[in-house]
């Protein structure tokens, strides 16, 4: 079922106090060719712009460590140098690559090893790791920084474990840049309790730190005629866990949209309620940070060829405020037609304020946002190149 957004629905916020900050907003945007900053003022009504940064290389995400306001990681690929990580800590006004980016151990003689094409997906340790990082690779890798971003070395025995080498093999040619790990998660509650998703391969879970992991795919549908008992045939576009509930999590899939509360629960398909026109196929997934059951996708075109383009031309985005009973539908401000938009997995981000802002960045080089909570939209960047990620923050 599916609300239009001629009314406003309440929000509850009944899990965490509301969200107050005279800081200013800022928007970091990855791209094909570079990054840049957007600095809003402390209302997010005009926009000051810092960048580009890294003009010509691919970034595919930067990131704000939250734990002390002014970090910054950006994961690169560049022409001379290869895939790489840069870090600043002083706000983005200057940059020092890694002394040891993540790169796979090396094979022993006479094997045939692997080697990281780029780094895809960055994740800030738990607050009481301040110097830890997490770093998700394509093809799938997964890496941790002890030092900050400095050094980074090969994590948990999942990138040369056999069973997990031989799930990651079966979609490589499937997914777009290369098969991915990302969606790499921390428990804020319990560091050593940790998520990571592949493309394809699946969702898994740690809970004594990464020594072991085991899939979590209980209840998640794969196309007729595969075995959905089997990591290798599911596809997992974006994981989120809920900060105000942390039993919970959303899942976007390449069938559908998921939700799974407690450890042991399975996941449940609350996309089957979206309008069948539209569906329930797409890349990003944005939670409420106060409130777990509300939840934004951006639904993309999934039929025949996958064209990953806004169904019939007309973009806009679709909230649930009821874990996925009900959905409504966000278009107020957006092209009514022809913006055949795609908005990767990265590419939308949501801040803390009251009411929430929301952002998102096209393929074609536009940034979109709202400032309440989605029910009216303003493009804030246009001609900018390919987006890969959005993220939101605020500096200390």
């Amino acid at each position: 079922m599916v609300r239009k957004n001629t009314k406003t629905a309440k929000v509850n916020r009944k899990a965490a106090p509301r969200a107050k900050s005279s800081r200013p907003v800022v928007v970091l945007v990855a791209t094909r060719k570079g990054a840049w900053l957007y600095h809003g003022d402390a209302a997010r009504r005009t926009w000051r712009v810092d960048g580009p940064h890294f003009l010509g290389h691919v970034i595919s995400h930067l990131l704000l460590d939250p734990r002390d306001g002014r970090t910054l990681l950006a994961a690169a690929k560049t022409g001379h140098l290869g895939p790489t990580v840069f870090r600043s800590t002083d706000r983005g006004r200057s940059w020092k690559e890694a002394a040891r980016p993540p790169a796979f151990a090396k094979a022993p003689d006479g094997e045939k090893g692997r080697s990281v094409d780029h780094t895809f997906w960055l994740t800030p340790g738990h607050r009481d790791e301040p110097n830890v990082w997490y770093a998700g690779t394509s093809p799938q890798g997964l890496f941790r920084s002890g030092d900050g971003g400095v050094t980074w070395e090969p994590f948990s025995p999942v990138n040369d474990d056999m069973q997990y080498r031989k799930w990651m093999g079966t979609v490589q040619d499937g997914t777009p840049d290369g098969p991915k790990l990302h969606s790499i998660i921390v428990d804020p509650r319990d560091p050593a309790h940790l998520y990571f998703a592949m493309s394809g391969g699946g969702v898994h879970e740690s809970v004594n730190g990464g020594r072991t992991w085991k899939p979590i795919l209980q209840g998640l549908e794969v196309f007729e005629g595969m075995d959905p008992a089997d990591p290798s045939f599911h596809d997992p576009h974006c994981v989120r866990l809920c900060p105000s509930n942390p039993e919970r999590l959303y899942q976007q899939n390449h069938c559908g949209i998921y939700r799974r509360d407690g450890s042991s629960g399975a996941w449940v398909r609350i996309g089957k309620t979206m309008p069948k026109r539209v569906g329930d196929i797409g890349f990003p997934l944005v939670v409420h940070p106060r409130d777990d059951n509300t939840v934004w996708v951006f639904p993309m075109d999934g039929t025949t060829v996958w064209p990953r383009t806004s169904p019939d031309g007309k973009p806009a985005v679709y909230t649930t405020r009821n874990a996925g009973k009900t959905w409504q539908r966000l278009d107020t401000g957006l092209p009514e037609r022809q913006a055949w938009w795609t908005v990767k997995r990265q590419a939308m981000t949501a801040d803390a304020r009251d009411p929430l802002g929301l952002y998102f960045g096209t393929t074609s080089g536009e940034l979109w946002m709202s400032r309440d909570e989605g029910r009216r939209w303003t493009c804030v960047a246009q001609h900018l190149p390919e987006i890969y990620s959005v993220e939101a923050a605020e500096f200390l």
